[in-house]
């Protein structure tokens, strides 16, 4: 529009993704705390000189400083980013660790997918997903754990929850053995449809204590519950996303099968680290580390 200057305004933000721009720049993906997801310019950042090349990595909490237009009612979609400064750049303590790199990775491929609408406020969405890669960062929980913690309460975000105390078909209460996806979660035997799963018990009360932050439940569960839960979530969410997420077959799920083609991820789209080799990144609600919620 005619006449129409371009904004500056601050926001702190996830660094959900990087993509390269031409020789020296970047598009960034970023779930900002006021304004929802957005992409941004970052000019020059490629270049060894860059003064804030490396606060823009993802899986980074930052402080940015944007030009655009924060409502999207004018102008391209995309901002530039004319100033950063690092909060808490978490991507750097995932380097070279596999596991919790791929799940980060995970993450914040979920919640870009979780945010369909780029400058819709999702002020939730942006607490849940900085809490589960601080939660990350600091180690005090098993990687899956805090992975599947995210995914479960994300999909509460979005309507999606699992049912998990109660008949997702009838609403009966009750532990309810069956599991089925295409159902919406537990079924009881009257509503149970043909080749629902039939998880451990245990598997059941991990996904609740996940979803609500039992910690103390959680950290007790074996591996082998851990495992059959993860497959769980990451069946019910993609029955809802309708379409794979990329990055979730690459996690490191301590013994379970990748995906048939599964590969390493990178930093740069294309190529792929040989098994071991230190990762750059690639990618980039109450806070997952925390205690049961009220």
């Amino acid at each position: 529009m005619a006449g129409y200057r371009r904004q500056l305004y601050r926001d702190d933000a996830v660094v959900l993704r990087v993509q390269k721009l031409g020789e020296s720049d970047r598009i960034i993906t970023l779930l900002t705390r006021r304004h929802g997801r957005l992409r941004a310019v970052a000019r020059g950042v490629r270049r060894t000189m860059s003064k804030f090349g490396a606060r823009l990595e993802p899986f980074g909490h930052v402080d940015v400083q944007l030009a655009g237009d924060p409502k999207g009612e004018h102008g391209s979609s995309l901002h530039s980013v004319s100033q950063v400064e690092g909060i808490d750049l978490y991507g750097k303590r995932f380097l070279g660790d596999y596991p919790r790199y791929t799940a980060a990775s995970a993450i914040a491929e979920t919640a870009e997918r979780l945010t369909p609408v780029e400058r819709e406020p999702s002020l939730r969405l942006f607490q849940l997903t900085l809490g589960a890669l601080r939660a990350l960062a600091d180690g005090g929980h098993a990687t899956t754990l805090v992975l599947d913690a995210y995914l479960l309460r994300g999909m509460a975000l979005a309507g999606w929850a699992p049912a998990l105390t109660a008949c997702a078909v009838c609403g009966t209460p009750g532990r309810h053995r069956a599991f089925s996806v295409p159902a919406g979660g537990a079924v009881c035997p009257d509503c149970r449809p043909p080749g629902a799963a039939h998880p451990a018990p245990a598997t059941i009360d991990l996904m609740s204590a996940l979803t609500v932050g039992d910690w103390r439940i959680a950290d007790a569960t074996e591996n082998g519950v851990r495992r059959e839960c993860s497959g769980l979530v990451a069946a019910h969410l993609q029955w809802h996303l309708e379409r794979a997420l990329r990055s979730l077959p690459l996690v490191d799920r301590g013994g379970m099968p990748s995906a048939p083609g599964a590969r390493r991820p990178t930093g740069e789209a294309g190529t792929v680290a040989p098994a071991g080799a230190a990762l750059p990144p690639d990618r980039a609600s109450p806070d997952v580390s925390r205690e049961r919620t009220e």
